[in-house]
């Protein structure tokens, strides 16, 4: 296999005329790789990216082609894919305020373009999921947010108009499946490309403790920071340090590692109703 690719968590491989996507046990925020890895992390976002897009598979065509017929060597953190070309937009969807989220509107008053009513704090549900584009930064750099208007100029308005349908439908179908299993979805972003018909189809990782901020619904209190099975619990480890948010990072303590594992694993569980186990040693796939 030729490595194409290798990003913040996935390293990307040519293999004949499919693509190999692996995730490592790379551990990034504020778009710096952090220097320690999470055990398991890879597979558990393979094994969780593969569970939805089983989920969501009825309301658009997925990328994947294999989860089994991939290198051993890479057995359980990745999956074969069909080459696409990609949209060089990350397309969010948001059902609760946080985050960078947050900052827009305190600042403005909206969120990419999108007027909220006025009295939002820190967590609140929105009157409606709303869609927040953001550009496709390279590693290093930041992703910038856009409106819809500027998602419109840079990729046409038709298909502007249908990543922004097929996001909140994903999204809504997540935040469902979810709450049904004690979790709220607050944020998610999606990455799509097109086939070879030209065809939109759902890419990379769908509704993962990465790419999604995942609250517990039984602790749910409007105005302050929730409980997380995500890696917000590495971001906030990470601003307490005092680091700049330029590399080098510093390195991540043992239990913050630990800690950090349990809550991607307790998401897999919760979400999937499964058992975790090593998916390359027999385990649920």
């Amino acid at each position: 296999m030729k490595l194409l690719h290798s990003g913040k968590v996935r390293d990307v491989y040519e293999d004949g005329h499919d693509l190999v996507l692996v995730a490592t046990d790379r551990i990034s925020v504020y778009d710096v790789v952090l220097p320690t890895p999470i055990p398991d992390k890879g597979k558990l976002l393979t094994q969780l990216s593969l569970w939805w897009f089983e989920e969501v598979s009825g309301l658009i065509k997925t990328h994947v082609r294999s989860a089994v017929d991939v290198p051993r060597e890479f057995a359980g953190r990745a999956v074969r894919c069909q080459p696409l070309q990609m949209i060089q937009v990350e397309c969010v969807a948001r059902g609760y305020l946080t985050g960078s989220a947050l900052e827009q509107y305190r600042a403005t008053g909206a969120v990419c373009g999108v007027r909220l009513p006025s009295g939002l704090v820190e967590a609140s549900k929105l009157p409606e999921p709303i869609f927040t584009p953001t550009t496709k930064a390279p590693l290093g750099a930041h992703d910038e947010p856009m409106t819809f208007e500027q998602l419109s100029d840079f990729v046409g308005l038709k298909t502007a108009t249908d990543l922004r349908e097929l996001t909140l439908a994903i999204y809504a179908r997540g935040a469902k499946v979810a709450e049904g299993r004690d979790i709220l979805i607050a944020d998610t972003k999606l990455e799509f490309g097109r086939d070879s018909d030209g065809r939109l189809v759902l890419a990379d990782e769908v509704l993962t403790s990465d790419s999604s901020r995942f609250w517990s619904s039984d602790d749910w209190t409007e105005g302050q920071v929730q409980h997380a099975f995500d890696k917000q619990y590495v971001r906030d480890w990470a601003r307490s340090t005092g680091w700049d948010r330029r590399p080098p990072a510093p390195d991540v303590p043992d239990d913050v590692v630990a800690a950090t594992r349990e809550r991607y694993i307790d998401a897999y569980q919760r979400l999937t109703g499964l058992v975790w186990s090593d998916p390359s040693a027999g385990g649920p796939k």
